[in-house]
């Protein structure tokens, strides 16, 4: 009874077709000048990353379809194609106008991420919206939408949105209209800009949309004046635009974030770190706040020492924009009262800074010095040596080759009271700030070379121990 079963499911998979299309030697060239828009992947079917690529860019194509193709080429069976544009690893990404090479795609590798990038590149920098359907459509999308309503569509203020709109159109949704009766339903007197927030990040603790409250319209004030309140107080953090909210002191609260299968669940955590980071905002304090997939950011959580498989609690910790990093050590509470308690210590000074770090060695007499983040500071910031030190990782084929040289310049220089030669494990240490301002090393790899270097650059004369197979020969010819 089972194998007629089977044999649907089979057929049924086999019969799904794929919304990717796929170019070959043969074909590119006339079917690229068929899209004003389109993501082609140069691909190898052996690879790994590529791989891992194709159900997010299969699933990509399925939601961007009528709106941005996207295609594929196997560079193992159309070498010609993929030596044309110049494809030297797997999987390349580039985006095609109108049949010519425009930009190597360097957006996020997930299909929200792609979705996201090519929806932004797709026809104009800013969508005339000339209807009041255009119009909630446009605003009802996942993204935040800014939308210029102006009633005059030649005016100088339009322009400068415009402007502004091409300038930042690869990280924002733009819309314009110049339809009166969509200006006087949002209240709009001749001219003015409204910042529509992603409508599932819609909460009781901030308005859903913002005003441009500026005089004059400038595409400087405008660009400032969506960077300053696209995210909220709580946005959602994504592969699309983690970039945009790092750099910046940020707290960050990750737990199983899903907005496409648990919106419910995953508002109800946010609302509740939301609640506390505005008592805490409205206090003047200076801090961002987020949310994140910890399994999308595991990286982070590991980072933070956090276990990304603990229940269903938010992890949280902050990472400064010097990055320092302060883990919330207490379990996450449904009444957000942990999480005050955090804060408050966080802003009074009384958090101490996390740093991850391998034991401090017990024995660290070597040639070279094995520097971990809780004596980095004892070591490498001492003012009153010189150190050279080496960041490595154990799995780096070029890290396992210099090291007999190394410790042989370790040898050599361990008579000098002046200079530490050190080394560090930079993927299982933290570098701990303020680190003294360093001077890159970008010599060459030989023992005479680091030498040369260091007799060059040191605080004092370099004490170097001679040779003893070349001090017994000078003996012995005596």
């Amino acid at each position: 009874m089972k194998l007629p079963v089977l044999f649907i499911v089979a057929c049924a998979a086999a019969a799904h077709a794929s919304d990717v299309l796929e170019f070959t030697d043969d074909d590119f060239d006339n079917k690229i000048g068929d899209h004003d828009l389109i993501l082609v992947e140069f691909f190898a079917p052996w690879c790994g990353h590529c791989k891992r690529l194709a159900p997010e860019y299969e699933a990509a194509a399925t939601r961007l379809k009528g709106i941005v193709s996207l295609a594929k080429v196997d560079c193992t069976a159309n070498s010609k194609v993929c030596g044309k544009y110049g494809v030297s690893g797997y999987p390349t990404l580039k985006i095609f106008r109108d049949g010519e090479e425009s930009a190597p795609y360097d957006g996020p590798r997930t299909a929200d991420g792609i979705v996201s990038h090519l929806k932004k590149q797709a026809g104009p920098a800013s969508v005339e919206l000339k209807s009041e359907a255009e119009f909630d459509k446009f605003v009802g999308d996942r993204d935040a939408s800014v939308v210029g309503f102006f009633a005059d569509g030649g005016s100088a203020a339009q322009g400068e949105f415009l402007k502004a709109a091409s300038a930042l159109r690869e990280s924002y949704r733009f819309g314009h209209t110049n339809v009166e009766d969509l200006l006087k339903k949002h209240g709009i007197d001749g001219e003015g800009i409204i910042l529509f927030r992603a409508p599932h990040l819609s909460n009781k603790f901030e308005d859903s949309s913002v005003k441009f409250s500026e005089d004059k319209f400038t595409s400087g004030k405008i660009k400032r004046f969506i960077q300053d309140n696209v995210f909220g107080i709580c946005p959602h953090m994504t592969e699309d635009n983690k970039d945009q909210l790092k750099g910046k002191d940020l707290l960050v609260a990750y737990y199983d974030v899903d907005y496409e299968k648990n919106p419910k669940g995953s508002n109800y955590w946010r609302n509740r770190v939301m609640k506390v980071a505005k008592s805490f905002l409205d206090q003047g304090k200076s801090l961002s706040f987020a949310v994140a997939s910890k399994n999308s950011f595991s990286h982070d959580v590991a980072e933070l020492g956090l276990d990304g498989s603990s229940g269903e609690l938010p992890l949280v910790g902050i990472r400064t924009a010097k990055g320092d990093k302060y883990v919330m050590e207490e379990e996450f509470s449904r009444d957000g009262k942990a999480l005050e308690r955090f804060l408050q210590d966080y802003f009074d000074g009384k958090v101490k800074r996390y740093l991850k770090s391998e034991p401090v060695p017990e024995n660290n007499d070597g040639p070279v010095k094995v520097v971990v983040a809780e004596n980095f500071e004892t070591i490498v910031n001492d003012a009153s040596k010189d150190v050279l030190i080496e960041f490595y990782a154990p799995w780096c084929g070029h890290c396992k080759s210099l090291e007999p040289k190394y410790k042989e310049l370790g040898e050599k220089l361990s008579d000098d009271p002046n200079i530490v030669i050190a080394k560090m494990d930079a993927t299982a240490n933290d570098v701990p700030s303020p680190y003294q301002n360093p001077k890159k090393y970008e010599g060459g790899r030989e023992v005479g070379d680091f030498i040369s270097y260091l007799k060059r650059e040191a605080t004092h004369s370099v004490v170097v121990q001679e040779d003893k197979k070349k001090s017994k020969k000078k003996k012995s010819e005596l």
